[in-house]
């Protein structure tokens, strides 16, 4: 196998003195599987119910849906010139191996280790919400007082199950946890259209844009709306174990974007509408803000619907956390395997032999979750006040950062690459809009970062988020200097393993 302009080809091959590259298992997954994959990490029911009753009480009011309208518009020209990019470059690393080409190996370095970062605290903050939403539905329709932390444990198990057996197998659970929330969200949201809106009728002030940046805090609100779309980029790390990634890549990731987009716009606007302006802000601001959806999913649907939402809460985290841990273990597998510190090529830059997953990296990522969880718990934070919200703002403040490198790393890339693919608006407008607006969002979380956390307001982890996500950072970019000048050869590796068949060209 050659190793062409600094390539690295992904495959179980000898390559000089470093030994073997592994790879992951190739043509396991189609674009419907990308597509969920990605959904998976929005988490449909979670990003409803969680955040829009928050969004509504505390944020932009009825203009919820309007910010969502807004984010899926300013993600929609970010996934232009992230797609654009991806059919050149195919990388389990995604963001670390786009920022490698587009911007160099140091700040490819620096930005891939925030992504794995992101990822990482995003699984555990996911067990808070899940075991919460199950000790709470277990108590309320059985009486049965289930302590958190067991519950946390069988997401611990299931997920690093999930990923060891390989992506198909996650696949095709995450198909079925998807397709069962999508839908009891859809029958409350067709069920009020169906009976012309709630009591007041159709109202469209909820999707009216102007809407979006009025309110309490329509900052938080808009925040927020972004928070709901996080890990919709996940569609490249799968890149290596699709079928025809060049195609599917771009595809599942604009899918991913305007698909989800349009769904979180109807269902937030027809819970508004369901239960008419006034109540919808009265029903989320009181001490049981689910109301805002269990409300009209009892009076259009029945109340059986609401008992099943309460358990597709359950499974919805469920698939959402596991779909985290699929991501984190793929980052650290892709800083493995090119010998980012040498120890760890023959560990976590390992694959499975009979299923060619990540293994070794979803287990490391396990014991990770596994750590911070018991550390939360031992500091007797909450699991969903304490651990859910503060690790998910840490984890949203360093991929939104990311978010926004990449798309002036597509800039830089097209500037000094492909001149037969630029184009005025794909690969220089897009990124460039993209990127301020993923900055402004950035400032968005800065200055909501104390109302977001709510009661963990004066939380010492949430006033070091800044500093750790600065200080992840600046060592990804005193490691790579290092390399640079200790190791040039390893240097030389940062961000290039991609698939031979498909490397950068």
């Amino acid at each position: 196998m050659a190793v062409d302009e600094g390539v690295a080809p992904a495959e179980s091959t000898t390559t000089g003195e470093e030994g073997p590259v592994h790879r992951l298992k190739p043509n396991a997954i189609g674009l419907l599987g990308v597509v969920f994959m990605a959904v998976a990490t929005a988490a449909p029911i979670t990003a409803m119910t969680g955040n829009v009753p928050f969004m509504v009480s505390s944020g932009n009011g009825i203009g919820a849906p309007a910010s969502y309208l807004v984010a899926m518009v300013v993600l929609a020209i970010f996934a232009v010139g992230f797609t654009s990019m991806a059919k050149h470059i195919t990388s389990t690393g995604a963001f670390y191996g786009f920022i490698s080409y587009g911007l160099g190996r140091t700040i490819g370095l620096a930005s891939g280790l925030l992504a794995t970062f992101a990822y990482v605290v995003f699984e555990p903050a996911l067990i808070g919400i899940f075991s919460t939403f199950a000790t709470d539905t277990i108590k309320d329709q059985t009486g049965v007082d289930v302590p958190w932390w067991l519950f946390a444990i069988l997401m611990l198990a299931i997920n690093a199950s999930g990923t060891w057996f390989g992506v198909s197998v996650a696949e095709k659970l995450l198909i079925v946890l998807l397709a069962t929330e999508v839908t009891i969200l859809a029958a409350m949201a067709i069920s009020v259209a169906f009976h012309g809106g709630g009591p007041n009728g159709f109202t469209f002030g909820p999707v009216n844009p102007v809407n979006a940046f009025q309110g309490t805090s329509a900052g938080l609100g808009l925040f927020f709306a972004f928070w709901s779309w996080v890990g919709f980029e996940s569609t490249a790390m799968y890149g290596e174990e699709s079928r025809d990634p060049k195609k599917i890549i771009p595809k599942a990731t604009m899918i991913s974007v305007l698909g989800v987009g349009v769904f979180y716009v109807f269902v937030s606007w027809m819970a508004i509408t369901g239960n008419g302006e006034a109540a919808a802000v009265e029903a989320a601001s009181s001490a049981n803000p689910l109301a805002l959806f269990f409300n009209p999913t009892e009076q259009y649907v029945g109340h059986w619907a609401v008992v099943v939402m309460q358990w597709l809460m359950i499974t919805g985290s469920l698939a959402c956390g596991m779909a985290f841990h699929n991501c984190a273990a793929r980052y650290m597998y892709a800083l493995g395997r090119e010998g980012v510190l040498p120890s760890l090529k023959n560990t976590i830059g390992r694959t499975h032999a009979e299923h060619g997953s990540p293994h070794i990296a979803g287990l490391v990522q396990t014991v990770i979750s596994g750590v911070l969880l018991a550390a939360f718990w031992l500091a007797g934070k909450d699991p969903y006040s304490g651990t859910y919200v503060l690790l998910a703002i840490l984890g949203t403040m360093a991929i939104l950062v990311v978010q926004a490198v990449c798309s002036f790393a597509v800039l830089a890339y097209f500037r000094k690459n492909h001149p037969e693919s630029r184009h005025w608006f794909r690969t220089f407008t897009a990124p460039l809009v993209g990127g301020l607006a993923m900055l402004a969002v950035v400032v968005l979380l800065v200055s909501n970062m104390g109302v977001a956390a709510g009661p963990e307001s004066g939380s010492l982890v949430l006033r070091a988020t800044p500093w750790l996500v600065a200080l992840i950072a600046a060592g990804g970019i005193g490691y790579a200097q290092y390399l640079k000048r200790r190791a040039p050869e390893r240097y030389a590796l940062l961000g290039r393993t991609v698939l031979e068949e498909t490397k950068e060209r």
